[in-house]
């Protein structure tokens, strides 16, 4: 076989790429497309990949051009990059950079292409955005309208570039701490160093950056990126998070590892409403309202104070209200954190218009490499349908069928199985089902949390899991995002939402922190074999296969042997 047909990469016209698992280069092509691509499916060996408007604007923001992209996708191509595809890449990639917002006495948008700035001011809905017709090479922009302009013209196909700079906001005085309470030297990681220094360089006033999202694993410090930042930029700042657990991690955190004191750190949550220099609030506050149609009555605290940034935890579950409010913010510097820039509801672009590109991404296992994260094993569990679950599963309507593999009885043995292989380990049993998760607390004996529990509860058993008294603790969907839990080192997903990219990295992040003794984190996902629930499961995964993370596939055989694996 030549070179050219061993290539482990077949291109297709319309952005598709199917990479081969199996070939010596898959890694070398995964780590490519993970700069300009998505991982779509994985059916088996063959990887399914796509190129969007999206991908290739995050790259050019992070560096690439047209040419390098195509250099690379050839060198791997089995039979080269249809011309289709190319012309696509060329258009999209050539479009960075053709539109830029500047400062010059108001808000002007520039293009050295007076055909696309014509078409472009020729958009019924961008008329109001204009404070005169446009010239030759640029327009004037209502100050008020700059989100606005740059979410519609990403939705069209035209990335804008945001060089018009950003308010100073109230100035802070506050430092990161260089040793802890206990007096042991503590600093900023190197790539979380990088990290603070993509978003804000030390460089002086580089207009054009300010803005933008920093992705890294679970587990490996994205709240220290926050407070880098804010200890870089040394102005008042609001940070919104996605639940009340998440409000009180990033408040201790404040308050341990930088020179803020108490009286500078205020919470805004349903229960206290403290507004000072540094605010954390939830994005539920901010978004509730009375009726469906009632105004948004805590909107006010992004506009009440003069923030110089706003920092988006989680950014990837930023509610639609919150993208509107952020559109009307767009003279604040924002930063957005998160482990994936995955969306399911496909609003990848106003995250890329509205908070900005993608400014530092660190894979997985590169952190995993350094021990920075904890190396993880991640295995799918095909459990059969018990018997009265596969009866009631084939007369089911499709939407019922979803709960009742999930909630298929037989996933309690597994669960049984798998606690006993790994009874010295501290483990989390994850699920969506409340009826299910209650049942199974009940039968194991086990403490269960879900939303319904009020949060000072909460807290009291995660500390008891923390310090080793409880070794298994069953949670609901509520423990996806900022649980704080170094030692837990198994999860066993009994049951998911769908399809969910997000909620399967956030699930396996639970176990991520590096263990005290070196060892290794365990991740199941029980899936009910010969269901819809398969399918679900492969969507689920498809994040963590592109970040390199392999799934071993065992079949549970009800009282046979142990489920395949490692010995823990």
């Amino acid at each position: 076989m030549s070179i050219v047909h061993s290539q482990p990469l077949l291109i297709q016209s319309d952005g598709t790429m199917l990479l081969s698992e199996r070939h010596p280069r898959y890694e070398e092509a995964r780590d490519v497309l993970r700069e300009v691509a998505e991982l779509r499916k994985r059916p088996g060996e063959w990887h399914t990949y796509r190129v969007t408007p999206v991908t290739l604007w995050n790259a050019a923001a992070a560096g690439w051009t047209a040419d390098g992209v195509l250099r690379k996708l050839r060198s791997l191509a089995r039979y080269g990059v249809p011309a289709a595809l190319e012309g696509e890449i060329r258009r999209s990639m050539d479009r960075y950079g053709k539109l830029r917002l500047v400062q010059e006495e108001g808000l002007v948008l520039r293009s050295d292409d007076p055909g696309l700035l014509r078409e472009i001011a020729a958009v019924q809905a961008l008329r109001p955005c204009w404070l005169e017709p446009p010239l030759a090479a640029s327009v004037r922009v209502r100050p008020e309208a700059r989100g606005w302009v740059k979410r519609e013209l990403a939705a069209r196909g035209y990335p804008v570039v945001d060089e018009a700079g950003y308010r100073a906001g109230e100035a802070l005085a506050v430092e990161l701490r260089r040793t802890t309470e206990a007096g042991e030297a503590v600093a900023l990681r190197d790539y979380q160093a990088e990290a603070v220094e993509a978003f804000a360089p030390e460089r002086g006033d580089v207009r054009g950056e300010g803005s933008g999202v920093v992705v890294l694993p679970c587990g490996a410090g994205k709240t220290w990126v926050g407070m880098g930042a804010l200890a870089r930029l040394r102005c008042e700042t609001l940070i919104l998070t996605p639940n009340a657990t998440s409000v009180s991690q990033w408040i201790r955190e404040l308050l341990r590892h930088t020179t803020l004191s108490e009286r500078d750190v205020g919470v805004y949550t349903g229960d206290r409403k403290e507004v000072r220099p540094v605010t954390v609030a939830t994005y539920q506050i901010l978004t509730h309202r009375k009726s469906k149609d009632g105004a948004y009555p805590h909107w006010k605290l992004f506009v009440d104070r003069n923030w110089g940034l706003i920092v988006y935890d989680e950014v990837h579950l930023l509610p639609a209200p919150v993208f509107r409010m952020t559109a009307d913010l767009q003279a604040t510097r924002r930063l957005g954190l998160t482990a994936t820039l995955v969306r399911e509801d496909g609003r990848e672009n106003d995250v890329f218009a509205l908070i900005g590109p993608k400014k530092y991404d660190a894979p997985w296992l590169n952190l995993e490499k350094e021990g920075w994260i904890a190396k993880a094993s991640c295995r799918e569990v095909r459990v059969p349908l018990a018997e009265e679950s596969a009866s009631l599963y084939q007369s089911a309507p499709k939407r019922s069928r979803q709960r009742i593999a999930g909630e298929n009885p037989r996933k309690l043995e597994a669960v049984e199985r798998l606690l006993e292989r790994h009874r010295k380990q501290q483990t989390l049993i994850i699920g969506h089902y409340l009826d299910q998760l209650r049942f199974l607390a009940k039968r194991l004996d086990l403490p269960v949390i879900t939303g319904t529990m009020p949060q000072a509860d909460r807290q009291r058993l995660y500390d008891r899991f923390n310090r080793g008294e409880l070794g298994v603790l069953a949670v609901s969907k509520v423990a996806n995002f900022a649980v704080d839990l170094p030692d837990a080192s198994v999860a066993i997903q009994i049951s998911g939402s769908y399809g969910s990219r997000q909620e399967e990295a956030q699930r396996l992040g639970r176990i991520l922190r590096p263990k005290r003794d070196g060892s290794q984190a365990y991740f199941y996902s029980l899936v009910s074999e010969g269901t819809d629930e398969v399918e679900f499961a492969r969507k689920r995964q498809r994040f963590l296969l592109e970040q390199g993370y392999p799934y071993e596939v065992d079949r549970f055989e009800p009282e046979a042997s142990p489920i395949g694996g490692a010995e823990a």
